[in-house]
């Protein structure tokens, strides 16, 4: 019999706080039962296993990155809306760096829960690509474009990996201009 007040929803939140604090990795049935208070074959009342459990957190990852990149994008368009959008990202994965790796696997084909969170997100950015007159198969490769751009930055700076004294803003500002201008001269 489930804990009384222990949902599907707290396990997911608690899996959050985990991912946030210590990795994705370290996401497993055993922690979050541990930091619940129960064991954690009772974890299987709201959670059908730890892969159940990481594609819950993904999709409510996606939710939170969709709705933050739509809130940042509203009343703007163009440039201004993509570099808008690219700092939420950024801000996002900064502050949530266990949920923004879980955001990042695709979805199994016949998921359609996992695939429409995923679709949503993708949904802003080509709303956004729509000011550059981008739609179809050239919009989405523009997405890839972006979000491999984004990705790359926000995990070489997760990283370390920008060791070179220099203003990672400045940096990122830059990356945001190049993109930019590859969409002005997209064809």
């Amino acid at each position: 019999m489930p804990r009384q007040g222990l949902d599907a929803q707290q396990v997911v939140a608690r899996a959050a706080q985990i991912a946030d604090a210590d990795g994705l990795a370290q996401v497993t049935l055993a922690r979050v039962a541990a930091e619940l208070g129960v064991r954690a074959p009772s974890l299987y009342n709201h959670v059908a296993g730890r892969p159940a459990l990481l594609r819950a957190l993904a999709i409510r990852s996606l939710a939170e990155l969709t709705a933050e990149l739509r809130e940042a994008a509203v009343g703007r368009s163009g440039a201004d809306a993509l570099r808008a959008i690219a700092h939420a990202y950024r801000a996002y994965a900064h502050r949530h760096p266990g949920r923004y790796a879980a955001t990042l696997g695709a979805p199994a084909a016949d998921d359609q829960q996992y695939a429409a969170a995923a679709q949503h997100a993708v949904g802003v950015l080509l709303a956004v690509l729509a000011g550059w007159g981008l739609e179809g198969e050239q919009a989405l490769h523009r997405v890839r474009v972006l979000r491999a751009a984004l990705h790359g930055f926000v995990t070489l700076e997760a990283e370390g990996g920008f060791g070179l004294p220099l203003d990672l803003d400045t940096s990122f500002d830059l990356l945001l201009q190049t993109v930019i201008a590859g969409l002005a001269t997209a064809g």
